[in-house]
């Protein structure tokens, strides 16, 4: 009898250790995911409009909300707040979630790129992002079932403050700026040296609004730049987007391939000379040019669909 007992005392405190590690490693999967898409916020926001959301604003609080979602989810497992009740369930639904958005994404655009699950800290296809839920969703499903929840006094209020600091976390570490405009300039550009590549537009860009962007094929900053135009194009197919792409033909692969561009209008630039002329401040080099003058010059990041429509329309 007494040999019973003390075996059923081991068992439980195995069941318990056991339940604990893997409770603080899904809180830590939680926890890093939340913070990787912090460093990698771009990244995030403009998967977040590659599904149709094209206000760059309202894109930008669904991401943080996402990253503020992870960050309390993580908390509260490592806290041990409202486990059977909230936690769990949570963690379920958010796996869940994700998972059907990344079945929807190999279904639309295949298993390629990189699905942001931990944004640029540990790139995955959506299929690995899937193995990774369905992993998770099991380590969740073993944690309840193995671990004892405890109940906290006063907890309600330790998950309020949890909530709140989780939820400002993301707000104050990016803040949301509705202005973040291209610089206003009055330059004239030549723009024929692009009629003379071996697959010049067949649009006269000397006349007329377009947003020209010179690129190289192995610029990481130009990869983000040609993803959003992708996005953009999709979108709003009106706008007069053109890619100008320099660089060794060994790199033009695997450019369309993390970027998703094949769709967006561009001209292979063989002449390098005059490509640096062109892009002499650096690239990626984006120009909105008004009948060959140069109105705006943007950054990667300043790429906001509902600026290029004003822009279009003054």
């Amino acid at each position: 009898m007494h040999k019973t007992v003390h075996q059923h005392k081991i068992s439980n405190f195995l069941k318990k250790i056991t339940g604990l590690i893997l409770l603080l490693l899904i809180a830590a999967v939680f926890l890093f995911s939340g913070i990787s898409k912090l460093f990698a916020f771009e990244q995030l926001l403009w998967n977040i409009m590659d599904v149709g959301i094209s206000n760059m604003l309202v894109a930008g609080i669904i991401a943080r909300l996402l990253i503020a979602a992870e960050l309390v989810i993580g908390c509260f497992l490592l806290l041990h707040l409202y486990l059977r009740q909230i936690t769990f369930p949570a963690v379920i639904g958010f796996l869940i979630f994700f998972t059907i958005y990344l079945l929807f994404l190999i279904n639309t655009q295949g298993n390629s790129g990189n699905c942001g699950c931990f944004g640029e800290t540990y790139k995955m296809t959506p299929l690995e992002g899937i193995l990774k839920n369905v992993l998770l969703l099991g380590l969740t499903a073993i944690t309840w079932h193995l671990y004892p929840t405890r109940t906290y006094k006063n907890g309600i209020y330790v998950a309020l403050f949890t909530v709140m600091l989780g939820i400002m976390t993301p707000f104050v570490a990016i803040p949301l700026s509705s202005q973040n405009n291209p610089e206003i300039t009055d330059e004239p550009i030549n723009l024929s040296a692009i009629y003379q590549q071996p697959n010049p537009p067949k649009i006269d860009l000397k006349k007329g609004k377009h947003i020209i962007a010179f690129m190289s094929l192995s610029c990481p900053h130009c990869k983000k730049a040609a993803f959003l135009f992708h996005i953009i194009h999709k979108q709003h197919p009106e706008i007069p987007i053109l890619m100008i792409l320099a660089g060794s033909d060994q790199y033009e692969k695997d450019f369309f391939d993390e970027t998703k561009a094949h769709s967006v209008p561009y001209v292979r630039f063989k002449d390098m000379d005059a490509f640096m002329q062109y892009a002499h401040e650096g690239v990626p080099a984006i120009f909105y040019i008004n009948n060959s003058v140069i109105e705006r010059k943007a950054n990667y990041f300043q790429l906001d669909p509902n600026y290029m429509q004003k822009w279009l329309q003054q």
